[in-house]
């Protein structure tokens, strides 16, 4: 959404979930929403945390050599174990 859209509470506290906001967030009847009170923004809960996070924020791996990234970290590691 480009754009906000406006929604209604209604006398129960409750509000209906735009239809794109739903069709771009892939939201599903029973589906649970996360309420971001310091943000104030409604997300959907992942089924699965580990999965939902994989590949997050990939292009700051983009074109380095991860194992030699791990082993140069590991140095340092144990260089301040020692020193």
């Amino acid at each position: 959404m480009s754009q906000p859209v406006s929604v209604k509470v209604s006398s129960r506290y409750q509000i209906a979930v735009p239809r794109i906001a739903r069709e771009r967030l892939n939201i599903k009847s029973g589906d649970r929403l996360l309420v971001d009170i310091q943000d104030g923004i409604l997300l959907p809960q992942p089924k699965d945390y580990a999965t939902h996070l994989a590949g997050l924020h990939r292009e700051v791996w983009a074109g380095l050599d991860t194992t030699a990234y791990l082993q140069e970290e590991r140095g340092a590691w144990n260089a301040s174990e020692t020193g």
